[in-house]
């Protein structure tokens, strides 16, 4: 393994670091936004939906861009307006100047999560073995980072701008340095190179059951960041301050799980990993549904943690194991149900449990993850046209970084 694909591979991991703890300083502030701008609760729901929507038509975008430009190129471009954009949030005073910044944030964000999977997929590629896990990994220690900032913005009742500059302007720059690193190795040119010059169309018939886990796995989790306090206080009779841990037990289980995940995927493969994931995160739902108390609810949201954190990851890989020549557009199609799971998923248990009830709504998303077991199978390497798998490393993307090395 050589220098420039380690380099890579710590970088990129750098960048997923960063998008996490970006993100997370969006998302837990909400409340403060909307206090800052004065925005209404019958309209915050449209200015929060315009995120994911607009980050929807950047990672469609992205597929049509890379066919011209790299995507460590885009990624070098595009986490800076993303940070940017943060600030701008942050900074504004009127409803016009939030809604430019959120538009920006979350075009750049559609770009920059497309980019950032299509680099950890072609670099899982070159290395031969799972490595896709870890990069997850980093973004949910990042979020776990950016939370924390967050709450200490908070508590200590800085004006958002004055929590966000000190991260973006420490961030920023080390973000710019390290993207020099970037590798752009095994990416769908590459392989369509190394195949002779044939060229792959990404097919959705094929595609369709990766997409279906992707939106399942991300109804799961918006389920677990928009109703797990609730879920606590009003359902289990918890304390205010005791609602608040259920999602932070969440992403540190998460990022155990994938701190773990790849390592469990090399020795067992990826649909036995993927298996397990479903059936521990349906039981973590279960576990909810039925709880009695705040602390068996604890446990559940524990192992929701725990199951789900590996099919996101694993999705990504699978669909570049799917479409080799085509990877940068499988993944790019691909990142779209990652919006669409977010859009559906805490509205879908919000009037399940106003017009039933929140115990019953769980359910929902318990039933959606099981269904991932019958898609189960397209998570298995393939086996390409000289008898090997699509994850082997190929002597020719090795060293082909984006600054030219």
């Amino acid at each position: 393994m050589t220098d420039v694909l380690r380099r890579g591979r710590a970088s990129l991991a750098f960048s997923f670091f960063v998008q996490g703890a970006t993100f997370a300083l969006l998302v837990t502030r909400i409340p403060a936004i909307q206090d800052r701008y004065g925005v209404s609760d019958a309209l915050l729901p449209a200015f929060l939906a315009a995120v994911p929507i607009l980050a929807g038509v950047g990672s469609v975008t992205t597929e049509q861009l890379v066919k011209r430009i790299r995507p460590s190129v885009l990624l070098r471009c595009l986490q800076p307006v993303v940070m940017l954009a943060l600030i701008g949030v942050g900074s504004g005073d009127r409803l016009a100047e939030l809604g430019i910044a959120l538009a920006a944030f979350g075009l750049a964000v559609g770009g920059l999560d497309a980019s950032m999977n299509m680099l950890g997929v072609s670099l899982q590629r070159s290395y031969g073995r799972s490595i896709m896990l870890s990069f997850h990994a980093a973004f949910s220690l990042g979020g776990i980072v950016g939370a924390s900032l967050a709450w200490v913005g908070a508590h200590w009742h800085l004006a958002l701008w004055v929590s966000y500059l000190p991260v973006v302007a420490v961030l920023l720059p080390a973000v710019l340095v390290g993207g020099r690193w970037y590798v752009d190795a095994g990416t769908a040119s590459d392989a369509e190179e190394a195949a002779g010059g044939e060229t792959q169309s990404v097919v959705f018939k094929l595609l369709l059951p990766l997409c279906l886990v992707m939106t399942f796995a991300y109804i799961g989790d918006s389920t677990v960041s928009n109703w797990s306090a609730k879920y606590l206080k009003d359902v289990l009779g918890s304390s205010e301050q005791l609602s608040t841990v259920p999602y932070n037990v969440y992403m540190v289980t998460t990022l155990l799980g994938r701190t773990l995940g790849d390592a469990g995927v090399r020795r067992f493969g990826a649909v036995a990993v993927v298996r397990l994931g479903a059936v521990v995160a349906a039981a973590g739902f279960a576990v909810v549904a039925v709880a009695s108390g705040a602390w068996v609810g604890m446990l559940g949201f524990t192992l929701l943690g725990l199951g789900l954190c590996v099919l996101v990851p694993q999705t990504f890989a699978a669909a570049g194991r799917l479409f080799p020549g085509a990877s940068d557009a499988a993944v790019a199609r691909l990142n779209v149900f990652n919006y669409v799971g977010f859009l559906i998923g805490s509205p879908l248990v919000g009037a399940l449990g106003d017009t039933w009830s929140y115990r019953g709504a769980m359910l929902v998303p318990m039933v959606l993850v099981l269904v991932t077991l019958v898609y189960a199978r397209s998570f298995a390497p393939r086996p390409d046209r000289y008898g090997g798998e699509h994850e082997r490393p190929r002597t020719a993307d090795v060293g082909r970084g984006s600054n030219g090395l």
